[in-house]
């Protein structure tokens, strides 16, 4: 993760760093005095629907996993004010935003295959069904003939 590069994400995905664009905002986390004057926590915007090392796929994966984190345009925010200084909140946003692409980049899981229970399996439960309902008969009042 250099400041030359971006975020190399996974084989075939990848952040240019003219990509990313990061605000620094002030934090209301801990800082003391000091966090009223310095701006520490970081905003990192990523405009995935654009995004020009993505595939299809991942763009659109992302911006779903992204939720409430991406607008109505497709850009993701992300943002950092978990430590007192503005280089961490920088780092933890990138790892964030690198995290969440990884995650939309992972293959889909293979379709599930359908099964049936055994014929041996469902006369089981029919026989245990058959005995539970007779032992909630035999709970009633007995009559007396």
């Amino acid at each position: 993760m250099s400041a030359e590069k971006g975020l190399q994400i996974a084989p075939g995905v990848e952040v240019g760093e003219d990509e990313l664009e990061e605000n620094f905002i002030r934090s209301s986390g801990p800082g003391g005095q000091n966090v009223n004057k310095v701006a520490t926590a970081v905003q990192l915007r990523f405009n995935a629907a654009n995004a020009q090392g993505l595939p299809e796929r991942v763009r659109l994966r992302a911006i779903s996993l992204a939720g409430q984190r991406a607008t109505k345009d497709g850009v993701i925010v992300i943002e950092a004010s978990r430590f007192r200084t503005q280089e961490q909140n920088r780092a933890d946003a990138r790892s964030r935003l690198a995290e969440l692409l990884a995650k939309a980049a992972e293959p889909p899981p293979k379709p599930r295959k359908k099964t049936r229970p055994s014929k041996g399996a469902v006369e089981r439960r029919l026989k245990e069904k058959a005995g539970r309902s007779g032992i909630k008969k035999m709970r009633g009042k007995i009559s007396s003939d």
